[in-house]
């Protein structure tokens, strides 16, 4: 049952991940994280790849603050509150409009709709901001799911970058003003 799809669109909310709670994260403290977030995080949060994500994010912070409204957030079900996941921009846009989507999603939740509903409100927040053009996502080449979900919403593969650690990484875009394909499914999530 946890890996069927819902027959109802999935909703989620974002409770954004300041600096003491990415920085708790990294150090692997779950308890500090979710006190600083305002919500019971997930165990997925201070794995060993979560927690090297939290660590650069946190850094990423430090050095520019101004970056903070594009950066990764706490993905809740909505109307529960459960946390499901976590999404977000690399950063704000670059100097060709172009920003880079992440999302993932918490092992127990996958299959059941958020990575969609995740990626609708990132894509919502990319076409109402003036200066975005364009949003890429860089998806490994053997994570059937994300390829799919990004196929959903209609994004086109562009290039593809790789290295020893991480393996070969597909790029994808799709325009910021663009239509968004079957993806749209009228989940609709509330605004980062």
């Amino acid at each position: 049952m946890d890996n069927e799809r819902p027959s109802t669109p999935r909703r989620v909310r974002f409770v954004p991940l300041g600096a003491r709670a990415l920085r708790a994260l990294a150090d692997g403290d779950l308890a500090g994280g979710s006190a600083e977030a305002g919500v019971a995080l997930d165990e997925h949060f201070v794995g060993d790849r979560a927690r090297d994500i939290f660590r650069y994010r946190a850094e990423q912070l430090a050095e520019d603050p101004s970056v903070a409204p594009w950066l990764t957030r706490a993905a809740l079900s909505e109307p529960d509150g459960t946390v499901v996941g976590d999404a977000g921009f690399h950063g704000p846009p670059d100097e060709e409009g172009v920003v880079e989507v992440g999302y993932t999603v918490v092992p127990r939740y996958r299959r059941q709709g958020y990575a969609r509903a995740m990626l609708a409100a990132l894509l919502d927040r990319a076409a109402a901001e003036p200066g975005v053009r364009t949003v890429r996502a860089t998806v490994r080449s053997d994570n059937t799911a994300s390829l799919a979900t990004l196929a959903g919403f209609g994004f086109t593969r562009v290039g593809e970058r790789g290295n020893e650690r991480d393996g070969l990484a597909l790029v994808f875009e799709v325009p910021a003003d663009g239509p968004r394909g079957r993806g749209r499914d009228g989940g609709r999530a509330l605004r980062l």
